[in-house]
């Protein structure tokens, strides 16, 4: 019953069903789902793990945000600790580590290729969060862990906001050359270019998106 209530929520999430920043109430969502309280609160604790829900003393609980400033120490966050995973992991980069890494980004384009917006976003943690995984630095797996729930919201708002069942086709392919490559310099400024490529766009969606409830506000005010 837990897991069916995580993926129903995780679900409403993701489609904007239930916005970033919508409080998440017990007897709502009871009612809504037509669920217990009890699996209900498992759920949630469940997807605050995740990073997808955040909860405030005194405040209650929440869809975790979507702010410009969110977006900017999330990127400016990933962009230090994936430069540091590859670091630790340079020079054991194998056979294995390279087929892995083509593997996952293969079933990336599987899934835009397929149209499945939301399996695109679970293949994409998957590839990017493989380097975390091979480098072994458990206080590194941590971190990247509490930005995945934070970085499905953003990617979800961002393919619907563009139309898109996915990033591009070839957004990972220059990532691809530079961390198999055999210049760290030039993988640490890929790695930075395309993670300042991914805040740019999000912002952008965010601003405009800003824009579009001012403007709604004030006819709502004049009206």
């Amino acid at each position: 019953m837990r897991a069916h209530i995580v993926e129903r929520l995780r679900t409403s999430i993701l489609a904007g069903d239930i916005p970033p920043g919508a409080p998440l109430v017990e007897t709502v969502l009871s009612e809504r789902f037509d669920v217990s309280r009890g699996p209900l609160r498992e759920a949630l604790r469940q997807l605050i793990e995740e990073g997808l829900v955040v909860t405030v003393p005194y405040t209650g609980t929440h869809v975790a945000p979507l702010s410009v400033e969110d977006v900017r120490e999330i990127y400016s966050l990933r962009t230090a600790l994936e430069i540091f995973a590859f670091e630790q992991v340079w020079e054991r980069r194998d056979d294995r580590f390279r087929a892995e890494l083509v593997r996952r980004n293969d079933a990336l384009v599987a899934t835009i290729d397929g149209g499945d917006d939301r399996a695109s976003i679970l293949t994409e943690l998957a590839f990017h969060g493989f380097v975390y995984e091979a480098c072994g630095h458990r206080l590194l797996q941590r971190a990247w862990h509490g930005l995945r729930g934070r970085l499905q919201l953003y990617w979800a708002a961002h393919h619907r906001a563009h139309g898109r069942r996915g990033p591009r086709r070839d957004s990972h392919d220059s990532y691809i050359a530079a961390v198999l490559g055999n210049d760290l310099a030039a993988m640490r400024h890929e790695l930075a270019d395309h993670m300042r490529r991914g805040a740019a766009i999000t912002e952008d969606f965010l601003h405009t998106a800003q824009q579009h409830l001012s403007s709604k506000s004030k006819r709502g005010d004049k009206s």
